[in-house]
């Protein structure tokens, strides 16, 4: 079939490049040309790993385009997938502008019966004001929407593409919720159909649950480091029990990223906007909100001042294999520790040239954990990229002034902290190592 996905951040992009994948005639459209011409060469504007030697397959088989012309794309489509982004408003409400102009676009251009699918994360009953809206602005045309919700995980989005759990196709018209079962039958996927506004919730509710279920292992964690039990037993104990699973019950300093802290607060504002008080949810987001701050107050705990500190940062993007630093722990952390007087120098393998578009102009930048490590006084690990996981610990003892570490991802074994001979160790849930003298 002949596609078109507008918007190519990490949804659309990674969508568009999958639907050719399989064999569709795909034309991605941004509006940014830069960013166009080198799509065109291959080159992909975020970091995920395959997606480039995707995009250059796919583009050598003319089934992949780029471009910035909606007019030219418009002229012969079957399906268009809007992919922009719902950024979060002040009050915690998905904003839909960049939704509208898509659709305005839409509107404008089509000439012909087509199904238009969503792939955008958008409250309950937006897909039903999209098709409102495109049949007053073009009556003469026969518009089809379709809600088609994505659970890519960034860092994995292109293995999820094809082995996904499901694909959610919400529609109220069987003959379209048919046409796009087709379209994504290649994938191999389980396909669930249902109504629109069921399929809006699926994907609210699956972000709410999956980030409430890391606040529980998190409030856990918390718990176990007051009565000595160690929380990566308790969640391995836990996790066998076929009911509650095993995944996302890794204890760490709190989720971030473009989805569960938007999706979340987003649901707690459906909910106000129909008079439900969604008591759960708020605790969720008050509690994350703490936890991403955990390894900091822990610090000022142990230290009278942070002040003239030299602190190492490892990891800056919100979670491995990824370069988004969207509601990262170090957002929060970085700019704290440089009100503090300390001087902070990071390390990321890929995060760092979007980190230093929001940090602190005073924030030193290296190019290995090693250098982050040199000379400082405490380090903080933030994400468990498998370079900062793999060091050796005789590094950190090597390479430190002193060696106070402040593990917010349980990069390391209690059973080799224990035999290190660093000063001090502190991570999630689990017995901290302490000299007597902490300096």
């Amino acid at each position: 079939m002949n596609i078109a996905v507008v918007g190519t951040g990490y949804v659309g992009l990674v969508t568009g490049v999958g639907l050719s994948a399989i064999g569709h005639h795909v034309t991605c459209i941004d509006i940014d040309e830069e960013k166009v011409n080198k799509m065109k060469q291959g080159i992909s504007p975020i970091f995920e790993p395959g997606l480039e030697d995707l995009m250059k397959e796919n583009i050598l088989a003319d089934r992949l385009h780029f471009t910035t012309n909606y007019a030219d794309t418009f002229l012969n489509l079957d399906i268009v997938y809007i992919a922009v982004g719902t950024p979060e408003n002040e009050d915690g409400t998905a904003n839909l502008t960049f939704i509208d102009k898509v659709v305005d676009q839409i509107a404008y251009y089509t000439k012909k019966e087509i199904i238009v699918v969503t792939k955008s994360t958008v409250p309950v009953g937006t897909n039903h004001y999209i098709k409102d809206k495109l049949t007053k602005q073009n009556p003469n045309v026969a518009f089809e929407v379709v809600s088609n919700p994505e659970f890519l995980r960034e860092g994995s989005a292109v293995y999820d593409v094809f082995h996904g759990s499901r694909i959610v196709i919400g529609s109220d018209s069987e003959a379209a919720a048919e046409v796009m079962h087709q379209v994504n039958e290649p994938f191999g996927i389980p396909i669930f159909k249902t109504d629109t506004c069921s399929a809006e919730m699926i994907k609210y509710a699956s972000n709410a649950f999956l980030a409430t279920k890391i606040s529980f292992i998190n409030e856990i964690a918390n718990v176990c480091e007051k009565v000595n039990a160690d929380i990566e037993e308790v969640a391995l104990g836990m996790g066998l029990d076929n009911r509650i699973g095993s995944q996302f019950l890794k204890a760490g300093i709190g989720y971030g990223g473009s989805c569960f802290p938007k999706d979340t607060k987003a649901l707690k504002q459906i909910a106000d906007e129909v008079d439900y008080e969604f008591g759960l949810l708020n605790a969720v987001i008050e509690f994350n909100n703490k936890q991403r701050k955990k390894l900091l107050n822990q610090a000022l705990l142990d230290f009278d001042s942070l002040a003239g500190k030299n602190i190492g940062i490892l990891g800056l993007a919100f979670k491995p294999d990824t370069d988004d630093i969207r509601e990262a722990a170090s957002l929060e952390i970085i700019p704290e520790l440089v009100k503090m007087g300390a001087n902070v120098k990071a390390y990321d393998p890929v995060a760092m040239d979007n980190a230093k578009k929001v940090l602190p102009a005073e924030v030193t930048y290296v190019d290995s954990p090693t250098l982050a490590l040199a000379d400082t006084d405490l380090v903080f690990i933030l994400t468990e990229w498998a370079d900062i996981r793999d060091l050796p610990l005789s590094t950190f003892e090597n390479q430190m002034r002193n060696s106070n570490v402040y593990d917010g991802r349980n990069c390391f074994s209690q059973k080799d902290i224990q035999q290190s001979n660093l000063q001090s160790y502190y991570s999630i849930g689990r017995a901290a190592k302490r000299q007597e003298v902490l300096v």
